[in-house]
């Protein structure tokens, strides 16, 4: 389970990157260390099918029998996606890097980037409206949460469970917003270890 990433590029970066047509004013940037519950900034397609840069909080409804936040989705079989999976509901939570913690004690933390230079990359997420309680505010909230699928060969030894799905290049981040669902799902597979490095150890915000 990944519950702490990083987005430490600007909002110039990410309109330049995911090639944005909309955008609001107000985008968090240059984050070190996103925990459930904050806002930070994701990619979500308008009424219009273009690329809307906008900013939501970490976290879907927990379901009737939860109490926490719902930050990573594994099982997309289960009814409670189902309706979230549809195009106008998928977005990209753009990153330059994501933390796991140690399976066994002492927890510690280890960051995974795509390089040492961090460029970012962006995970599979999901978006929905909510109305109720979040932080102390009651009324609308936009959340989103992103896609895990099982941890590849650099990952397993620190964190066996789980990994988040991981898109890298123009052409998933295309076929993640617009695809069918069945194509969409394809998606949900390990990255290569190859394409991933340990970038920093012990620290719990990436400040590379």
């Amino acid at each position: 389970m990944c519950n702490l990433y990083s987005m430490r590029k600007s909002r110039d970066e990410l309109l330049r990157l995911f090639r944005i047509a909309r955008a609001d004013e107000e985008i968090p940037q240059n984050m070190p260390a996103i925990f459930p519950d904050a806002i930070a900034p994701i990619v979500r397609l308008d009424e219009t099918g273009s690329r809307h840069l906008t900013k939501m909080r970490w976290g879907f409804p927990p379901p009737p029998k939860g109490s926490r936040p719902v930050t990573n989705i594994r099982n997309t079989d289960s009814p409670y996606w189902r309706n979230w999976l549809r195009p106008e509901y998928r977005c990209l939570v753009p990153a330059t890097s994501f933390c796991e913690w140690t399976d066994m004690r002492p927890k510690v933390p280890h960051w995974f980037a795509l390089r040492e230079e961090r460029p970012l990359f962006a995970f599979a997420g999901l978006w929905r409206p909510w109305r109720g309680e979040r932080k102390g505010r009651s009324g609308e909230h936009l959340l989103y949460a992103f896609l895990t699928t099982e941890a590849n060969d650099l990952v397993r030894p620190i964190h066996a469970k789980a990994m988040p799905v991981i898109l890298s290049e123009e052409e998933a981040w295309d076929r993640w917003l617009t695809g069918s669902v069945e194509e969409a799902l394809k998606l949900q597979f390990p990255l290569a270890p190859m394409q991933l490095g340990i970038v920093t150890r012990g620290e719990v915000e990436d400040r590379g």
